[in-house]
């Protein structure tokens, strides 16, 4: 099988920090390699260096089709034929899935509707599913948005297609949908480079598997030559074992409970409680309307009917302040677009939901504060790099949602609700946020966990 793609000594550095230290990689036509890794383990580095989207360190060196390049950019990645789909999927909410399938390719002159169109189906039709190319892709779920970008690199006429996490907001059939796909592509000469958490898709789809840790490559072979417990030795440095969960404390009073909540047409009719100390799974196929209960809980939404009780008494949630001023976060699924301030530093991220914390006598933001607090939560979340001024771009996904998680803990909840909050992360953080939630639970708050993950959910 020929190369066509390979990196050699591919090193780079932020600062005092170094985040790929001589890495290498390859990759083969109709090929599809598994590259898998802890979160900040320098996956999507390497990824990004590929693309042309940052520029690797001197002496760092990558091949395509056996020709150095020099200098790879963005522009040239494309030119190439690479097409990376990202884990935080990158379009344009407010354009169709159409245009959105359409934008961006090499045709030029006036754009015949009708063919960009005819493409757009062609293109989903591939995937099996039905999406209609004139919906707004903001209207459409994170899920189809996926096989929305999926689809467009196939119109890109992509010999490289890199999937960061691709299947983290899909059901069973979509996912079912995509390894047909997959494997379609492989036929037709493409390499895959295939980014995922979940070692049973990497087991079904991959023909060879690359292990990064701390930047480094620590592991390359056949698929044939790995089992789990070696890969998660191998990403970690140790042994580590998924526990179930078995609750040893005794459950409180009822802290919040919902009746009759309805807000068409996403939910109707929706009632659930959770008591202290208790932590209440939810989960469904995407699209089935969890997110939005959420959301609705939350104060983004408004509830068509239906009531919601804390502790007991009535009440409203008019605003996103509400909820927090009445102990109730949440940790949104869409950590970049709804969770994040992606322009601001990890200290800034963590401290926003509860900024009274942070106030000096004068009634002005106390950085020193809010350094401390930041770097406490760096120690008790394991968050790296230990940088609490770097902008929260500049994580690793996995990183990002410990951000996440450290802004909520912050900010003392009563009622936890976290949407998908070990989507595209590592078995060890996963391992730690179940941990988190269980003591949390342990000490008397009340968790609603929505996942698509139904092991995560029995356990």
């Amino acid at each position: 099988m020929d190369e066509i793609l390979s990196v050699k000594n591919l090193s780079k550095t932020y600062g005092s920090v170094c985040v790929l230290d001589r890495a290498e990689f390859s990759l083969r036509k109709g090929e599809v390699h598994a590259l898998v890794g802890e979160n900040g383990a320098g996956k999507s580095t390497l990824i990004k260096a590929i693309a042309g989207v940052i520029q690797p360190d001197p002496g760092s060196e990558i091949y395509f089709d056996g020709e150095r390049i020099a200098h790879m950019t963005a522009t040239r990645s494309l030119q190439l034929g690479i097409s990376v789909i990202y884990q935080d999927i990158s379009l344009f909410p407010n354009l169709t899935v159409a245009e959105n399938i359409y934008i961006g390719t090499k045709r030029s002159g006036m754009h015949d509707r009708r063919q960009m169109h005819d493409i757009a189906r062609q293109a989903i039709a591939k995937l099996g599913l039905p999406i209609d190319p004139e919906a707004l892709l903001g209207d459409i779920s994170v899920g189809q948005q996926q096989l929305v970008a999926i689809a467009r690199a196939i119109i890109f006429q992509a010999k490289v297609i890199v999937m960061d996490e691709p299947t983290a907001s899909l059901s069973s059939s979509e996912v079912e949908a995509l390894f047909r796909l997959i494997r379609s592509l492989q036929a037709d000469g493409i390499g895959i480079i295939y980014i995922s958490h979940k070692f049973d898709e990497i087991f079904a789809i991959a023909d060879r598997i690359s292990v990064l840790r701390d930047g480094s490559l620590v592991a390359c072979g056949a698929r044939s030559e790995f089992d789990q417990n070696r890969l998660i030795q191998l990403m970690v440095g140790r042994e580590l074992r998924f526990i179930p969960y078995h609750n040893q404390g005794e459950t409180g009073e009822t802290l919040f409970e919902v009746r009759g909540l309805t807000c068409a047409p996403y939910y109707h009719d929706v009632s659930f409680a959770v008591r202290r100390g208790e932590i209440l799974g939810i989960t469904g196929l995407v699209g089935a309307g969890r997110s939005e209960v959420a959301r609705t809980i939350f104060g983004i939404q408004k509830p068509q009917s239906g009531e919601m009780y804390l502790l007991g008494k009535p009440v409203r949630v008019r605003s996103v302040r509400d909820a927090i001023r009445q102990g109730i976060c949440y940790l949104p699924e869409n950590r970049r677009e709804q969770g994040l301030f992606m322009s601001h530093s990890m200290r800034v991220n963590t401290t926003a939901a509860s900024m009274h914390k942070v106030l000096n006598k004068f009634r002005l933001i106390s950085v020193h504060r809010e350094l401390a607090i930041a770097l406490s939560y760096i120690k008790q979340l394991s968050i790296r790099p230990e940088a609490p001024e770097l902008n929260v771009s500049h994580f690793s996904g996995g990183n990002q949602q410990k951000v996440l998680v450290a802004r909520w803990l912050n900010a003392s909840p009563k009622l936890l609700i976290v949407d998908e909050v070990t989507s595209g992360v590592d078995v060890g953080v996963k391992t730690e946020i179940h941990k988190l939630l269980r003591e949390l639970a342990a000490s008397g708050v009340a968790v609603v966990l929505i996942s698509s993950d139904l092991p995560e959910i029995l356990a």
